[in-house]
């Protein structure tokens, strides 16, 4: 009798938003083993989860906060116990926006701390042991915002493209390894963090395509990269956005 070949396992970091979710139902489409990660909203993460395995699919909700490095890697020594983590989608981020000269010091390091200082404390952890299985995708979620950057979001647009000279340094590193570090950058996406910001006529004055976004077409685009067929793409940062920039 055959045994079966286990599923290769991916992370996907703020797993239970509108974008993360998304991706999570995709790549357990793919075959992955979809680990949902959440820091408040671990409820939404179980249901997420249980949504997936309930179709078929295959996923566990986990919960820590990115920006606790203790924390952190207790729940990733964990995790790694019953083996690697070959896809790594670094997703987890947060708003706070405000004009520089009004900004405060919390809203510059909260923001920082979660999509940057996250990004250390959940990647490097992970490295070697996918380093070990000679096989890698990591993915990180950036914004249209660190490539053209944005009015009222200095700390975002600073934090997320720090993600994208990370990711090209990153790539360097691992492509040895059989490892892709690439980041996704969106534009106006429709999930409930964007539904308050941008109205339809902002919408049509932003985006030539006149339309926002749908968290599966980001989805769509990380599938690929986290596929054989994405082995040959590598220190990227690929824009999606409807032809804004």
């Amino acid at each position: 009798m055959k045994t079966a070949t286990p599923r290769k396992k991916a992370l996907v970091t703020g797993g239970s938003g509108g974008i993360g979710s998304a991706i999570c139902r995709q790549l357990a489409n793919d075959g992955f083993h979809v680990v949902v990660h959440a820091n408040r909203s671990l409820e939404a993460a179980r249901s997420l989860a249980g949504e997936i395995t309930a179709a078929g699919g295959s996923a566990q909700a986990l919960a820590f906060d990115v920006t606790d490095a203790a924390a952190t890697s207790a729940a990733l020594e964990a995790l790694l116990e019953d083996g690697p983590v070959q896809v790594l989608v670094n997703n987890a981020g947060i708003h706070d926006d405000a004009i520089f000269p009004g900004m405060q010091l919390r809203q510059w390091q909260q923001v920082i701390d979660v999509s940057l200082n996250g990004f250390f404390h959940v990647t490097q952890p992970l490295m070697m042991p996918m380093i070990r299985t000679r096989w890698g995708r990591i993915i990180n979620i950036t914004s249209v915002a660190a490539v053209a950057g944005n009015r009222g979001q200095v700390n975002y647009s600073a934090a997320k493209g720090a993600l994208h000279s990370a990711t090209k340094s990153l790539a360097l590193e691992v492509a040895s390894r059989g490892i892709t570090v690439n980041a996704v950058a969106p534009g106006i996406i429709t999930t409930p963090m964007s539904h308050d910001s941008f109205d339809a006529s902002a919408i049509a004055q932003l985006v030539p395509m006149k339309r926002a976004g749908r968290p599966e077409e980001v989805a769509d685009l990380v599938s690929f990269l986290a596929s054989e067929r994405a082995s040959y793409i590598s220190g990227q940062i690929i824009s999606i956005n409807g032809g804004m920039i």
